[in-house]
């Protein structure tokens, strides 16, 4: 159950974080996201859901340590806690090594890995004094794989996975736990970009046959937040039709 929990969702404008954000809202959360340069959407999403409970859209940039403290200072303003926080901002620029420059390899870094620190470091005090929390960061099966073209991302994801185990170990005396979802091939904006073809061909590679929706993350979310998942912490729960076996 995550009714009446304060949750708060990174990158919730769009794609899973927004499937996140709507089915976290449906379940009776009490939820705050933040968005880059997508106010009107952001704006939309709050018009539809808020009367279906409390829900606030905050512009901020992850990859900003101090916009991040201000973030969680005024996150916990609006709400009174922070019980949940789902580390899903991330984008992709992908090229092969000898075509990928450094700027593509640093703001890759930043948005995906760093700013799950950034945002781990500023909850975790009002977590600490709570004596309670649930962590939830978005890494990838790529990851765990690799995948040809996508070193910037691979590394930046199997960095929130060195970091999800690694803060589980540390915060785990405090109640406080830390886990990370690998989704794999999740129908979304991004994904309806590719032709037809391949999307049929990721589909023939995946045992299930199909793409991930959102809301298949979002219901790994919820579990992995709710106190069902009370004795489980530094994992990796790959979402993923057993496309990675």
């Amino acid at each position: 159950m995550i009714q009446n929990k304060t949750v708060l969702i990174t990158g919730g404008s769009r794609g899973i974080g927004k499937g996140i954000v709507e089915y976290f809202i449906q379940k009776g959360a009490q939820v705050g996201f933040t968005y880059a340069g997508s106010k009107d959407l952001a704006e939309q999403l709050v018009a539809e859901y808020s009367g279906k409970g409390k829900i606030i859209a905050y512009q901020s940039d992850a990859s900003d340590f101090s916009a991040s403290e201000q973030l969680i200072e005024k996150f916990i303003q609006d709400f009174g806690s922070i019980q949940v926080v789902i580390n899903n901002a991330g984008i992709t620029k992908d090229n092969l090594m000898l075509r990928m420059n450094e700027t593509d390899w640093d703001s890759v870094i930043n948005t995906n890995l760093k700013s799950v620190f950034n945002i781990t470091k500023a909850c975790i005090k009002p977590m600490m004094k709570a004596k309670q929390g649930s962590i939830i960061n978005m890494t990838s099966v790529v990851g765990i794989s690799g995948n040809a073209g996508q070193a910037n991302y691979a590394a930046s994801k199997a960095g929130v996975i060195g970091f999800t185990k690694s803060i589980a170990l540390e915060l785990g005396s405090r109640n406080i736990r830390c886990n990370a979802i690998a989704p794999g091939f999740i129908a979304t904006e991004m994904t309806e970009k590719l032709d037809e073809k391949t999307r049929e061909v990721w589909a023939e590679q995946i045992p299930l046959k199909r793409a991930g929706k959102p809301e298949d993350i979002a219901k790994a979310c919820a579990f992995l937040a709710s106190d069902d998942s009370s004795y489980i912490t530094g994992q990796v729960l790959q979402v993923d039709g057993g496309m990675l076996t």
